[in-house]
């Protein structure tokens, strides 16, 4: 049997009932998003952002996609869970919020919008919808941070093939090793484990969700490793070396990432102790990741072990972040956000070590913070005899 990745009008029809809820908890007479990744979690429509805007609109009896001529085809295709409104162009003519507000006429009331619209989207919004009162809300953000049941099932499918993208270029570098051939380079790594995923998707999934960021990942090795978030260079990864495979991708729009540091040949003692800091802060966090619990707390208890160990000058970031539509969202699992984590929501867990002009280590999974307490959704070992490349 195939794995779907798309999900049906009843749940974005459960998706609209539950913001309508919240919106008229708020007082709000209409909702206007127009994130990329709003648009997906709302509509189940995905598209390559341009400057021509895609609005979700949503109403307490109405849910609109205002789509400019061009997508017109490729919403149909995806059977959107929304009425399209339709302009031609952009600047256009007939300016498309213009051509909204004639489908959605207000006389007063309030209009909110996500706080990531641009203020001068947000200008063009008060004029078209005038005199309703226009402001920024969160309501979606916090929504967003439970995950809904089937949401969760294209999570745990990504982290699947998260992990499987890691495996895939550990036996791309185990190979030249046991062949005695040129290791391959990094990029060379970010782009087998990418088709690795991909053709995965395409064999084993009922249809695919064509998502920026589908299947891709940061792969580097040695003194590279400590610079986090480096792209993958033409760098080959060499024996002695440590590197960080960080790999992740997108199942029907959902995130999961999966990320190891592994040795090529046997570590050092230096290496072996630098890997030890990571291992245990991230056992820290990922323990923290229970409901009832702060996302403060869960950070704060996984870079104090570092502290405590005086290795504090080697901490460069929080402990993770949440996932849903984007690898990066709400809440924060840092010090400074004291959102309390609730069954449903997903976070990584990746606190790391970075020895400047030596390397980094860090052991990332993808967490759902469950019933039962924290559930790691990716199982790729981490003990340091099951991370080393020979």
């Amino acid at each position: 049997m195939t794995f779907r990745q798309t999900l049906d009008i009843a749940f974005y029809d459960r998706v609209h009932a539950d913001l309508r809820r919240r919106m008229a908890v708020a007082g709000i007479d209409l909702l206007l998003l127009d994130s990329a990744d709003d648009v997906i979690y709302t509509t189940g429509f995905s598209h390559y952002p341009t400057e021509r805007p895609v609005i979700f609109a949503l109403t307490a009896d109405r849910a609109l996609l205002l789509l400019p001529q061009l997508e017109v085809t490729h919403a149909a295709h995806q059977k959107i869970a929304a009425e399209p409104v339709v302009y031609f162009e952009f600047p256009g003519v007939d300016r498309p919020l213009d051509v909204l507000s004639r489908a959605l006429p207000m006389q007063g009331g309030m209009v909110a919008h996500s706080l990531g619209m641009s203020v001068g989207r947000a200008a063009q919004v008060a004029a078209a919808f005038a005199p309703a009162q226009v402001v920024a809300t969160d309501l979606v953000v916090r929504a967003r941070m439970i995950k809904y049941p089937e949401e969760i099932v294209l999570h745990r499918e990504a982290a699947r093939l998260s992990d499987a993208m890691v495996e895939a270029g550990v036996e791309l570098i185990r190979d030249a090793l046991r062949a005695g051939r040129a290791l391959p380079s990094e990029i060379e790594i970010e782009s087998h484990v990418s088709r690795t995923a991909i053709a995965m998707m395409h064999a084993e999934h009922e249809d695919v969700m064509l998502v920026t960021g589908l299947a891709s990942g940061l792969v580097y090795s040695g003194t590279r490793s400590a610079f986090p978030h480096a792209m993958p260079t033409h760098n080959p990864v060499a024996r002695g070396e440590s590197i960080i495979l960080s790999l992740g991708c997108r199942v029907g729009g959902r995130a999961a990432e999966s990320e190891r540091t592994f040795f090529i040949g046997e570590p050092t003692a230096a290496q072996a102790e630098h890997y030890s800091w990571a291992f245990d802060a991230q056992a820290i966090a990922t323990s923290g990741l229970r409901a009832g619990n702060t996302c403060a707390a869960a950070d704060h208890a996984a870079l104090q072990h570092i502290r405590d160990l005086g290795k504090g000058q080697h901490l460069l970031h929080r402990s993770g972040h949440g996932m849903g539509v984007m690898f990066h969202e709400p809440p924060w699992v840092e010090e400074g956000d004291p959102t309390v984590l609730e069954t449903g929501m997903i976070c990584s867990s990746e606190p790391s070590i970075t020895i400047p002009e030596f390397a980094g280590y860090r052991i990332a999974d993808t967490v759902l913070v469950g019933a039962d307490g924290p559930d790691s959704l990716t199982h790729y070992p981490r003990a340091i005899d099951q991370i080393i490349i020979t």
